[in-house]
């Protein structure tokens, strides 16, 4: 089990590994709502032209994702799935590829379905459409939206459509807490914790974590003998990456969150104070307080019910999760899916729970339901790809795929001993990292990354993008503190209020009290460095307009409005240009060329001919640009501020590529702009 402290709250989260696949079903149906949302496919060198990849119109894409929608039946999808330029994709394509892409996923969903439909069944149990309805309507009441809102924020938090979420996540929830007959009623006790951890004092800290005992005393040294240096301290030694980042603080640590004796240790600190290691789990914490936040001014009363209402659903959840597992344990499964032996011995069904069958049909009905609208956009995507690299007599090769799964592994620091790439340790990273099949990875990444570089070709490189990307990357960078407004009224009236006491302290205060940012408030304004080139020119040009202690004018940054205090320049990096030349042409070629990539697909795509008997949707080429270079309104936006000079690469510390660290050369971000 591994442990991890999370700098947005105080607790010791543990990380449960070789989870079941129906352990995680559960996991996911019964987790509160907007939690972490599953984490997207890595792109290797085409995050952005992925993106154009898997749009189906992007000059009319929303700015908000919509809940996803149904895909029709199985049976009401015509023989031929979709036509790019005239060249077919027939029903039984789209079925087999969802079948091969999500049929054990779905499978596991109706088994569990299933089982507790049985165990309902036996005990006379009936949960109803509209105990689902009322579920769904008392679930948005609670956040106070509507219920139609309600099921589409669901939709895009989960990525499920509404008839998936009902039957899904809501019924299986209804039945399960039927089953359990648990005591969920909280105790008193129970009430007064909860209560004090969302409305108790709370601590103001900073942490630094380390590895082991004798590096925490030794950074515990260095900290009681200069306290003042304990955020340079947190950035130096700290193993908490988040924490270290932002001087070591964190988000005040409250009671009942997380291991009693962190919380302990820092609520018997006084101002200033540090305090001895702290061992929770695996890791050594060293705290120190940076003052006191009084109780909110709550009665117990004003909020018992809302209290007991969370406490409610927790145990029984907990107590769903209990009779759940029992069911499983004791029910007989046998998965036919992909064993031909067993599915030649009872053909048309794909798992039997105790002793029922769960056919094939019904799986291929659910998985095109599920992902019928993906599944036929991956295949689109593919066509329209194959077209192209036909049209102009391009092949890619097994070595095409190899050099790109290499480069990959180059580029994210996976690297052997000799320097090599380690190619096998970066497919294992991001296969399992990404939970996504290696055949699928392979052929909805990297063959679609190879065969757009090769449609674009070479991206050129001109002295100005070198010299911005040397500045961006290398040059000094100015320090800030900044509170972030969300009307120009409010910035200026606290603009006022910084220009009457223009000081690090009180604009910290400021920064606390007012800033709408959740980091900039609880850092006291305090920011990562600001370089040259970064994509926010406005920004840039007045956070390096300010000299140290100099209070900046309001700026607007999309729809935001900053003030910053200027506290000084960081030093440039002392490396020669000459020395680095080589890895600055290398990441401004990657980047350059992605948005070729991406201006290619786009134009690729509006130019064809596509009819998505799915989806019901049919696209000519009539109508749309296909004058060379043309693109839509999003799509240009986009590339131009890709185009914006950010920062090329970066050297980092060798490590080795088995731990799923970065070594060796490390690019700027995936989709970080880069000059022109």
């Amino acid at each position: 089990m591994q442990t991890t402290v999370h700098s947005s709250d105080q607790t010791v989260h543990p990380s449960p590994q070789g989870a079941s696949p129906r352990t995680r079903w559960f996991q996911r149906l019964v987790r509160p709502p907007f939690r972490e949302v599953a984490a997207t496919l890595v792109v290797v060198g085409c995050g952005l032209a992925w993106r154009h990849v898997t749009s189906v119109d992007a000059d009319a894409a929303p700015a908000s994702t919509p809940a996803p929608a149904a895909a029709p039946s199985k049976d009401a999808i015509p023989s031929t799935a979709a036509l790019v330029n005239g060249a077919e994709i027939p029903r039984e394509q789209l079925i087999a590829e969802c079948i091969a892409r999500h049929g054990d996923s779905v499978l596991e969903t109706l088994i569990n379905h299933r089982i507790i439909e049985q165990a309902c069944q036996k005990t006379g149990i009936v949960v109803t459409p509209a105990h689902v309805d009322a579920e769904i309507e008392t679930m948005a009441a609670r956040f106070q939206v509507p219920k139609d809102q309600w099921i589409e924020l669901i939709g895009r938090e989960r990525g499920i459509a509404e008839s998936q979420y009902r039957t899904e996540i809501v019924w299986p929830m209804l039945a399960l807490r039927q089953l359990a007959h648990s005591q969920s009623e909280p105790t008193d006790e129970e009430v007064r914790q909860e209560f004090e951890r969302q409305f108790g004092p709370a601590v103001k800290a900073r942490i630094i974590v380390s590895r082991t005992q004798q590096d925490a005393e030794k950074v515990l040294a260095l900290a009681i003998a200069a306290p003042d240096d304990f955020g340079g301290l947190a950035r130096q030694h700290s193993v908490d990456v988040t924490s270290a980042s932002a001087n070591g603080w964190v988000q005040p640590i409250r009671r009942h969150t997380g291991v009693p004796e962190f919380e302990a240790a820092a609520f018997s600190l006084s101002q200033g104070q540090i305090s001895p290691v702290v061992r929770v789990a695996d890791q050594f914490i060293i705290i120190k307080c940076e003052g006191q936040l009084p109780a909110a001014d709550v009665q117990m009363a004003e909020v018992r019910d809302q209290i007991s209402s969370v406490i409610r659903d927790q145990k029984s959840r907990q107590a769903s999760g209990e009779v759940f597992r029992s069911l499983q344990q004791a029910s007989q499964v046998e998965k036919l899916l992909g064993n031909p032996q067993l599915q030649a011995s009872r053909p048309g069904v794909a798992a039997l729970v105790n002793g029922t069958a769960i056919s094939s049909d019904a799986l291929a009905e659910t998985c095109l339901e599920r992902h019928g609208l993906e599944v036929t956009e991956i295949l689109i995507t593919r066509a329209l790809i194959d077209q192209a690299l036909s049209q102009q007599r391009l092949t890619i090769t097994q070595a095409d795929i190899d050099q790109e799964i290499a480069y990959g592994a180059m580029t994210l620091g996976f690297l052997k001993d000799d320097g090599t790439p380690d190619t096998q340790a970066w497919l294992e990273h991001v296969t399992q990292q990404q939970e996504v099949p290696m055949q699928h990875y392979l052929e909805d990444i990297v063959r679609p990354t190879v065969a757009l570089k090769k449609l674009v070709g070479p991206a050129s490189i001109t002295q100005e993008d070198l010299d911005k990307a040397f500045q961006a990357t290398f040059g000094p960078r100015a320090r800030c503190r900044m509170i972030v407004l969300e009307t120009q009224k409010r910035a200026q009236e606290v603009w006022q209020l910084a220009r009457q006491n223009p000081t690090s302290e009180f604009f910290g205060d400021l920064a606390e009290r007012y800033s709408v940012d959740q980091a900039t408030q609880a850092l006291r304004g305090e920011v990562p460095p600001i370089q040259r080139y970064g994509g926010q020119p406005a920004l840039e040009r007045e956070a390096f307009s300010l000299s140290q202690g100099e209070l900046s004018g309001v700026v607007q940054v999309a729809d935001r409005f900053l003030v910053l205090f200027g506290e000084g320049f960081t030093e440039p990096v002392d490396v020669e240009f000459k020395d680095v030349r080589s890895e600055l042409e290398r990441d401004i070629q990657d980047k350059k060329q992605r948005i070729a990539m991406a201006e290619y697909f786009t134009r690729l795509r509006q130019g064809s001919a596509i009819d998505n008997f799915v989806a019901g949707t049919s696209q000519s080429p009539a109508g749309r640009s296909s004058i060379p270079g043309a693109l839509p309104a999003a799509a240009r936006q986009e590339a131009q501020e890709l185009a914006t000079p950010r920062a090329g690469s970066r050297i980092a510390p060798r490590s080795s590529a088995s731990s799923g660290s970065a070594s060796g050369v490390v690019p700027a971000s995936a989709t970080a702009p880069v000059g022109r």
